[in-house]
């Protein structure tokens, strides 16, 4: 027995309801990273710092120390560390911090840089002017380079009450290959730092 017009414009409905349902999960799947990234950016989460062309318009008498990290994620063949450990200086104040890197292998290697804040609530006003982790770095067999961060903490930091308690911020980086991030770059927004360099 054929079925009646009612069950097929049914089914009918559920097929194209399911197919736009997929349609819509595979979408958001790929708009998640992006998407994240920018909730990052505007609201500091995670330790995601800020950028900006010029530096801050007034500096503060209160001092705060930046403390730097720096790692390479596993299978590249790298070193990578800061050239100082920490930096004192003005809220508002610029500060420009040197890091290293060096390639051991015997082959070129493009890397990539992430970075974050800790603690995470001070990274909406922790405000980069240039850094390396804005371009993939190249670097031959061998080849060593220093790269520059110039950066400020931002005065607005004074008008929130929650930060009154903060001293000292960590700016951390961690290079990844650039392939190698390609393929992980979900993965990479939340993986650990696996070899630190003193």
């Amino acid at each position: 027995m054929p079925p009646s017009p009612d069950k097929s414009m049914r089914n009918r409905r559920f097929l194209i309801g399911f197919g736009l349902l997929a349609v819509a999960m595979v979408g958001a799947a790929y708009a998640s990273v992006p998407l994240y990234n920018i909730f990052c950016k505007v609201t500091g989460y995670g330790g995601t710092t800020q950028t900006a062309e010029v530096g801050a318009d007034t500096v503060l008498d209160r001092m705060v120390t930046i403390r730097f990290d720096a790692s390479i994620a596993r299978g590249l063949d790298w070193e990578f560390r800061p050239l100082q450990l920490e930096q004192r200086l003005r809220i508002g104040e610029n500060g420009l911090a040197q890091f290293r890197a060096v390639n051991h292998s015997d082959h070129p290697i493009t890397g990539m840089a992430s970075y974050n804040i800790t603690p995470q609530k001070a990274g909406v006003y922790f405000v980069k002017l240039e850094c390396f982790c804005f371009t993939e770095q190249t670097l031959q067999p061998g080849e060593s380079v220093d790269m520059p961060v110039i950066y400020f903490v931002s005065p607005e930091i004074a008008e929130d009450k929650r930060l009154d308690d903060i001293k000292t911020i960590t700016l951390s980086y961690t290079f990844f290959e650039k392939e190698n991030r390609d393929n992980q770059k979900s993965a990479s927004l939340f993986a650990p730092s696996e070899k630190t360099l003193p």
